[in-house]
């Protein structure tokens, strides 16, 4: 699985862990090896014209992911393997992490993990648009998040 992380902010950011995490994640959801994921983490100015372009929302957000490839699930066929896939770009703003996760009470990286996990469940297809989908969602990123920091203990 390739994934690869720019920092295009001005923070220090666990960049590796990031990685760990996103790897996990796609593996435990079955994504192909051979799947490519594009990390990025900017600024706020630079999260900002992306969420007003894209979301036509004003302001800075914390998390967009922007799908790429449609994923063909081929699992259950016996005539083919699920070809390899660009996912797509999962893009953070860390300064809109850190206020997130101090009013959480937890780390930055703790912040930048369920962002991370939050981008990468929305380039497999998931949204929390409406209340079922939520559910499903943040249960879904719970589970990953839970069984990530396991594997690191």
């Amino acid at each position: 699985m390739a994934i690869f992380v720019a920092n295009e902010s001005d923070w220090t950011v666990d960049e590796e862990s990031l990685v760990a995490l996103a790897r996990h994640a796609l593996e435990q959801m079955g994504v192909d090896p051979l799947a490519e994921l594009s990390v990025l983490l900017v600024d706020v100015g630079a999260m900002e014209r992306l969420h007003v372009r894209w979301m036509g929302e004003a302001g800075p957000t914390d998390v967009l992911a922007f799908p790429m490839d449609e994923l063909d699930d081929a699992r259950g066929r016996d005539d083919a393997e699920p070809p390899p896939a660009l996912l797509g770009d999962v893009v953070i703003c860390p300064e809109v992490a850190d206020a997130q996760a101090k009013a959480a009470g937890h780390s930055l990286d703790d912040e930048l993990h369920v962002l991370c996990t939050h981008g990468v469940l929305h380039l497999l297809g998931y949204d929390h648009a409406e209340p079922d989908e939520e559910q499903e969602m943040f249960g879904q990123q719970a589970k990953l998040i839970a069984s990530w920091t396991a594997t690191r203990s």
